[in-house]
């Protein structure tokens, strides 16, 4: 079983009646180039978290220290029009899902389908 159905199947619980998940991926608390310094630091310090978008919200599930798939609890709850991304590089700090995460490249795009499901506006740009 792929690691976004294990996120999905696990999560179902915590959803709505008639909640359809739209995108579904894994993040962590800490910065993992902190492991280059010390292994120990990431060991104690990390959280991992599992973020699941469906056409209602945006729910983030504590999923403790040692798996990313094990929805524990919700830990926040963000509005559907929520723009997450756009993500980018090996290791993307998102700080717009209540606290600072860590998302892997693997995961990129799952960001980039949740923010094309979006409800709302689009986000305005400057014209060049």
């Amino acid at each position: 079983m792929a690691l976004r159905d294990k996120i999905i199947e696990r999560a179902t619980p915590f959803l709505d009646e008639g909640e359809r998940v739209e995108a579904a991926f894994a993040a962590q608390t800490f910065n993992p180039y902190w492991a280059f310094l010390s292994y120990w630091i990431v060991l104690f310090g990390n959280a991992y978290r599992s973020v699941v978008v469906t056409d209602r919200r945006i729910v983030v599930f504590d999923t403790g220290k040692w798996s990313a798939t094990k929805a524990k609890s919700i830990r926040n709850v963000i509005d559907r029009s929520t723009v997450i991304g756009p993500a980018s590089g090996l290791w993307w700090k998102c700080e717009t899902l209540g606290e600072k995460l860590y998302v892997h490249k693997r995961f990129h795009k799952d960001v980039t389908a949740a923010d094309a499901g979006r409800i709302g506006p689009a986000p305005t740009t400057s014209p060049a």
